[in-house]
C-alpha cells in the first residue's frame, strides 16, 4: 500500500469524525462527501470503494482506541490494569468512539465477508494484548492467564454495553468495581 497523499488523510480523518456522530452502518457516500467537502467520486479515486473506505475507517477507529488506551497510566496487576481501563471505557468523552466500535463489532459478526469482517476478531486481540501486558509473564504464557484475560475482557465489554444502553454509571461502575475486587490475584 502506497503512503497517503495529504487530501486521503484529510478526507480519512473527515470522514472518520463524520462517522463518529452518523455511525457507519448506513453511510452513503453523497451525504459524506458533502459533509467533508468532497464529492463521491473523489472519495472513490481516493479509497477505490465504499468498502475498502469502510475498511479504513474501521482501522482508524481501532488505532484511536488503542492509542488512546496505551495513553493510560499502567496498573500494578491485572485488576489495576482493567480499574484504569474501565476509567477510560466509562468516560463520557469516548462514548461516540465506543458506539461506533459496537456497531462494527456487531456488523463484522453478521457481515463476515464484507468490509466490517476481520473487526471483531481483530478487537479482541487488541484487547487481550492490553490486558495481557498487565500480568507477570510466567502468568501470560499459562492457560490461567489467558482465562483471567478473557474473564476481564467479558466483564468489561458486557459493563460497556450495559453503561450505552442505559447509561446508569453508578450501577455499573459498582458491579465493575465489586468483580475486579473479586478477581483472582
Amino acid at each position: 500500500m502506497s503512503a497517503a497523499s495529504a487530501r486521503e488523510t484529510e478526507l480519512l480523518e473527515k470522514s472518520y469524525a463524520y462517522v463518529l456522530t452518523q455511525g457507519l452502518s448506513d453511510l452513503s457516500l453523497r451525504p459524506l462527501a458533502a459533509a467533508v467537502g468532497s464529492s463521491p467520486r473523489v472519495l472513490l479515486f481516493l479509497f477505490g470503494s465504499k468498502d475498502e473506505l469502510v475498511a479504513r475507517l474501521l482501522a482508524r477507529a481501532r488505532e484511536d482506541e488503542l492509542s488512546l488506551l496505551s495513553a493510560q497510566p499502567g496498573g500494578g496487576d491485572l485488576a489495576d490494569t482493567a480499574r484504569v481501563v474501565w476509567s477510560w471505557l466509562s468516560d463520557p468523552t469516548h462514548a461516540p468512539m465506543l458506539r461506533l466500535w459496537v456497531e462494527a463489532y456487531g456488523r463484522s459478526l453478521i457481515d463476515p465477508d464484507g468490509p466490517w469482517g476481520p473487526f471483531a476478531a481483530q478487537t479482541v486481540a487488541d484487547w487481550l494484548a492490553v490486558l495481557a501486558a498487565a500480568q507477570p509473564s510466567g502468568v501470560r504464557r499459562s492457560a490461567r492467564g489467558r482465562d483471567q484475560r478473557t474473564q476481564v475482557l467479558a466483564l468489561l465489554r458486557g459493563a460497556l454495553l450495559d453503561l450505552l444502553a442505559t447509561g446508569d454509571r453508578r450501577r455499573v461502575d459498582a458491579a465493575v468495581a465489586r468483580a475486579l475486587d473479586e478477581l483472582p490475584g
